[in-house]
């Protein structure tokens, strides 16, 4: 049974949003991908959102350019954290896809992470879904350890090896 629920406005998002599979993948998290539209299938977003909570879902993912109004649709149909991840596209390069899931009316959240970034989505996703499931916690515990363990030994090659002959090796 899917966990988090990932909604794409447009199959062209789909490519933005590889690394972010891959890391539901690594945690193990359940998941579905759907292509619904705010605009085009306004009917099917409002049925998606109503029944997300009966079907298991803990999160909705939503991801969307341009005017990015799929999160305040979803966000406004359910009570389940909706997290928005606005795409680079259009004329505004996806900043107005920042503003749109940004400033929702008060009571209405929709929580927003950078600019084509679905990893730090799917990070979300998982800290509040591992909140009740204690195997979730550990791989984001775990997670964060690897990050930590990388910059040590970055900083480690660094001061032994210079910046300039790290930036050679390392670019």
């Amino acid at each position: 049974m899917p966990q988090i629920g990932v909604v794409l406005g447009s199959d062209s998002d789909l490519p933005k949003i590889v690394s972010g599979i891959e890391l539901m993948n690594k945690f193990g998290l359940e998941y579905e991908i759907r292509i619904i539209s705010a605009h085009r299938t306004p009917t099917e977003a409002l049925n998606y959102a109503q029944s997300a909570k009966e079907r298991g879902l803990q999160v909705i993912i939503s991801v969307a350019g341009m005017a990015a109004h799929l999160g305040g649709v979803l966000a406004a149909s359910t009570t389940l954290p909706v997290i928005g991840v606005p795409i680079a596209s259009g004329a505004f390069s996806g900043i107005d896809a920042v503003y749109a899931n940004l400033q929702m009316p008060p009571g209405v959240p929709v929580a927003v992470v950078g600019v084509d970034n679905m990893k730090n989505a799917v990070l979300l996703a998982a800290q509040i879904i591992a909140l009740s499931d204690k195997n979730i916690a550990k791989k984001v515990e775990d997670f964060r350890g690897q990050q930590r363990e990388e910059v040590i030994r970055k900083d480690e090659k660094l001061q032994q090896d210079g910046y300039r002959h790290y930036l050679q090796n390392n670019s």
